[in-house]
């Protein structure tokens, strides 16, 4: 890090995000963060979504005052059940088995730390899965996609077949709202360069 130079820090190690960043700009630094994701069950799901991207994002700017750092954090709930990341091939059959045939939410909590600002929201988009046969999961289970994925899916990959259909912010599935990001960045003072023709 240069001194005196603003610069923008993801504070996550997906690669899902780091892609989706790179929609807006490539002049940004990936440093994860290590708070470790706690759920309070007392907390709407948008709630803890909103609060763990803050919490990611402070920690990484503690050691980069003069930056600008992005944390994120998307959870699935099907009503207001929090369904995370599977345990493992067990889990991911459960939690599919939960959404088939149903609509659920995912919301990404996002949040925007700068030397003088700190903005977070958490967006929320609608997702409904059409009704999945025992071999349709196991098969989706064997190919190992659905095991670090909130919901245990990836809109964006193998997991489309599921989708019947969404409403909301599509990066959002995925894991950062663009739109709403941009929003954020542009309050706290970040400006983004021009996209390339």
């Amino acid at each position: 890090m240069t001194e005196n130079t603003a610069k923008l820090i993801l504070a996550s190690r997906s690669p899902r995000r780091l892609e989706l960043l790179k929609l807006i700009t490539d002049q940004f630094e990936v440093v994860p963060s290590s708070v470790e994701e706690k759920l309070d069950y007392g907390l709407r799901p948008e709630e803890n979504a909103r609060l763990l991207a803050r919490a990611k994002a402070e920690n990484v700017a503690k050691k980069y005052p003069d930056c600008w750092v992005i944390g994120a954090d998307t959870l699935v709930a099907l009503h207001q059940e929090i369904l995370g990341k599977p345990v493992d091939v067990s889990d991911a059959e459960r939690i599919l088995r939960r959404l088939s045939g149903k609509e659920h939410r995912v919301m990404t909590g996002i949040c925007v730390v700068s030397p003088g600002k700190t903005l977070d929201k958490a967006v929320t988009s609608k997702v409904r899965f059409k009704s999945l046969s025992q071999e349709e999961i196991s098969n989706y289970i064997q190919t190992g996609e659905p095991m670090d994925k909130a919901g245990a899916y990836a809109i964006q990959g193998k997991g489309s077949f599921m989708v019947r259909d969404y409403s909301g912010s599509h990066s959002n599935i995925i894991g950062l709202p663009i739109d709403e990001l941009k929003i954020l960045l542009k309050k706290t003072g970040f400006k983004i360069a021009p996209e390339r023709k």
